[in-house]
């Protein structure tokens, strides 16, 4: 009885092993240090990604004061800057007008863990709008926002009043 155990263990422990392998290291996913840039896109290896299916609206731009140098740049690109730490997983979905590849992007992912999407953080906080072509779950994410005056959402706007 106990042999037979030891082989199922081992047989499941062998799968979720090769599942791991498989989960972090697709054919086409780009991994690598990622650092933000000005205009809410990814440098991976030289390479510039953007973010899929979103579209980051400007909300004015304000500077972090937490990190040293004190980097200005939009609250969206403050956000993401924020969250991307370590190591980012994109999976390639299209390319813009400008050849640029459009990727989902995670963080925090691992053979265990499916990490975290970078486009629904930015939009869950309103820092960011779910384009037409965005997953549903994106679109679902931003009317949550927007019905919560999150981010953009919640941000007074100056209006030009006429002479």
């Amino acid at each position: 009885m106990r042999p037979l155990f030891g082989r199922l263990f081992f047989g499941a422990l062998a799968s979720v092993l090769a599942g791991a392998v498989a989960v972090a290291a697709g054919p086409r996913e780009i991994v690598g240090l990622a650092i933000v840039q000005d205009d809410g896109s990814l440098l991976i290896k030289g390479e510039s990604i953007e973010l899929f299916g979103i579209y980051l609206p400007d909300a004015g731009r304000q500077c972090s004061t937490r990190q040293r140098p004190v980097r200005c740049a939009s609250r969206a690109v403050l956000a993401l800057d924020f969250r991307v730490r370590g190591f980012v997983t994109c999976e390639p979905r299209a390319r813009s007008a400008e050849g640029m590849t459009q990727a989902v992007c995670y963080v925090d992912r691992t053979g265990l863990s499916p990490g975290e999407d970078l486009g629904a953080y930015l939009i869950q906080r309103g820092w960011a709008l779910a384009l037409p072509n965005a997953p549903f779950e994106y679109h679902a994410m931003e009317r949550i926002a927007r019905a919560n005056a999150r981010g953009v959402w919640g941000t007074v706007v100056d209006s030009v009043s006429p002479p």
